[in-house]
């Protein structure tokens, strides 16, 4: 699957059945063997074996973010910074019935600002983002607030920009939630760019877990630098990747860092950090085998570098794997072009899907979207 220009991304993929859905900054596409261009504003269909793009069109007015299935497969949502989308005037999320073909007119959260995360954590739909009060549970029928989620959350690690939800994931029993973003307190507590909930009933309410290490500061110019966040497979860890800048191995600047589920201190240190030196990693998938990482990263395993490559460091250019128990790089190696960089790896079954703004992968053109076996 090929992306019509340069500059365009994807950011979310979602698998129901034998079709793919992928949503990101794009307008066109391309197949595979570049002899037929598909318009699609921000969001396409196509069949996950074949790559063949598929008829449904829903065209947004803004970038599509994540796309979350319904645990029944009948319906998918769709969330990111658009205002229309469809046809229909409905901010930042929409509901799409896969029976119907069409989406729910009834469905409608409401919101005044974007949607850049969401996930089904048992029956509840949860969605963050620059809405007021960031992270909700919504109604998956009609977009209603439930009120389980009312946090608090407030301030701005990066003054220039709104306080916002960014990623989230939750763990596969469902009893607690990692959240990142742009803020420095949650309930009235100090929480700088991470948070922990603890789903518990009636209401969710902020763990005791902090991590102060993101209480430092990375580049002044990236003052926000949590990016991503995945549970393993059994929900005995997670992982968090981050950019920044080279600041050295005292913060959390550029790394991917594992963090145990049991530990909820008031000071809690990763498992393992594996540094770039200096490049920003902006996605993560842990299939429990290994630790996927993407981003615009030139190397693994630099703790020493700063924009060059330290002692020990190895080349993976764009997108790497991790052992997750010694936290060093494995041996996988695909290589890809780096420009921004991977902003989306979302692991089936079958395999790791890619989403970036690079041409190359494996030293075959591959622009956009790419499809490879799992290590």
């Amino acid at each position: 699957m090929i992306l019509g220009s340069s500059g365009q991304t994807v950011y979310a993929f979602a698998q129901v059945g034998s079709t793919m859905y992928a949503g990101g900054k794009f307008t066109q596409l391309n197949n595979s063997q570049v002899t037929q261009t598909y318009n699609r504003s921000y969001f396409v269909a196509f069949n996950a074996t074949t790559g063949a793009i598929l008829p449904l069109t829903l065209n947004a007015n803004a970038p599509v973010q994540v796309i979350v299935p319904s645990p029944d497969g009948r319906s998918i949502y769709i969330g990111g910074d658009f205002t229309s989308i469809g046809g229909f005037n409905i901010r930042g999320i929409v509901r799409f019935d896969l029976t119907t073909n069409a989406i729910d007119p009834t469905f409608n959260a409401g919101l005044d600002g974007m949607v850049s995360d969401a996930s089904f954590v048992g029956s509840r739909l949860i969605i963050g983002g620059s809405f007021t009060r960031q992270l909700r549970a919504i109604d998956p029928l009609t977009g209603a607030d439930t009120g389980y989620i009312n946090l608090g959350i407030a301030g701005r690690a990066n003054p220039d920009d709104v306080t916002k939800i960014r990623r989230f994931s939750a763990n596969p029993a469902g009893t607690t939630l990692v959240a990142l973003g742009n803020f420095t307190s949650v309930s009235g507590q100090a929480r700088r760019q991470a948070f922990r909930v603890d789903l518990v009933s009636p209401k969710a309410v902020l763990s005791t877990w902090h991590v102060p290490r993101f209480d430092q500061s990375c580049s002044s110019t990236l003052p926000f630098y949590s990016r991503g966040v995945d549970f393993s497979p059994d929900g005995s860890y997670f992982v968090i990747v981050t950019t920044g800048g080279p600041n050295g191995t005292s913060g959390l600047c550029d790394v991917a860092a594992r963090f145990e589920t049991a530990n909820v201190s008031s000071s809690v240190e990763p498992t393992w950090m594996n540094w770039t030196g200096g490049d920003s990693l902006y996605s993560v998938a842990v299939t429990g085998v290994t630790v996927y990482v993407g981003g615009h990263q030139r190397w693994l395993d630099n703790p020493f570098g700063h924009d060059s490559a330290g002692t020990g460091a190895v080349s993976r250019p764009g997108i790497g794997s991790i052992d997750p128990v010694s936290g060093k790089a494995t041996s996988w190696n695909p290589t890809k072009d780096r420009n921004h960089g991977t902003e989306k790896l979302y692991a089936t079954p079958a395999g790791l899907w890619v989403g970036s703004d690079g041409t190359y992968f494996n030293n075959l053109k591959r622009p956009g979207i790419v499809f490879c076996p799992l290590t």
